[in-house]
């Protein structure tokens, strides 16, 4: 039987290009996302364009009940997750910490970190059966670097740094692999959505120099997912070449 991979936020951005990347190679797959259209429209272009199965699962990692309800309603044949990809995360705003928006940080710590925590408990005891697995969390160079005016965000990514640490030590009894990607700047909706749809702020992110694309950071995953059982990459930090660190950027006129 083909492997199969469960991908959350699988709808744009990272998870998409996961969603292909994985296809393209014949895993099976499991599209976690809150937009119901668009992912049942991937799911049905992926078999289509790559002859896999996959299996739409439409819900909010936000929602504890119903993130344990639908993992646990997957068909049996399903349930044998080889590769969980924690993608599904977000970044809301950039003010400083006195003037920033409490639903913004809810709404950040709730997907970044709990959401994550809850789909990776409703997940392992599946892998954990099967004595094997492989679970990728997202996480960013907000993860490694603290910047100005990420305040909230860089800490729900730091989080999710250390939480991909104790899950590692906490699994490593049980077969199960652990990676942590660590995204640079990447154009994908994720800056549209910072600036909640200010296109021309969003646009700015990216003016004079060529950022990453979803399906850079989709090579990086599969490779780790494809190197044999006994490696692991434990944190690969992956950055545009025009890009040193958080805020210092060559950028041409």
């Amino acid at each position: 039987m083909s492997k199969t991979v469960f991908i959350t936020g699988a709808s744009s951005g990272i998870g998409y290009a996961c969603a292909e990347r994985f296809a393209q190679n014949g895993y099976r797959l499991i599209l976690n996302a809150r937009r119901k259209d668009r992912i049942e429209k991937l799911a049905a272009d992926l078999e289509k364009t790559y002859g896999v199965e996959s299996f739409p699962l439409v819900f909010d990692v936000r929602d504890r009940e119903q993130v344990f309800e639908k993992i646990a309603s997957l068909p049996a044949p399903w349930q044998e997750i080889d590769v969980l990809v924690n993608n599904a995360g977000l970044a809301l705003g950039m003010s400083e910490i006195q003037d920033g928006d409490p639903d913004d940080w809810d709404q950040m710590i709730d997907t970044n970190v709990k959401g994550l925590l809850y789909v990776t408990k409703a997940v392992v005891p599946l892998m954990k059966e099967r004595g094997k697995g492989h679970i990728f969390n997202i996480g960013s160079i907000a993860a490694k670097e603290t910047y100005p005016r990420g305040n909230v965000y860089c800490g729900t990514k730091h989080a999710v740094d250390s939480l991909t640490k104790g899950l590692r030590i906490d699994l490593l009894p049980y077969g199960i692999k652990v990676s942590l990607i660590n995204p640079g700047a990447t154009q994908t909706e994720f800056s549209d959505v910072r600036f909640k749809g200010d296109k021309e702020k969003s646009e700015k992110v990216y003016d004079g120099y060529k950022p990453l694309s979803g399906d850079d950071i989709a090579q990086c995953i599969y490779f780790c997912a494809a190197l044999p059982e006994h490696v692991n990459v434990n944190d690969m930090l992956i950055m545009p070449a025009a890009q040193a660190t958080a805020t210092l950027f060559d950028k041409k006129a």
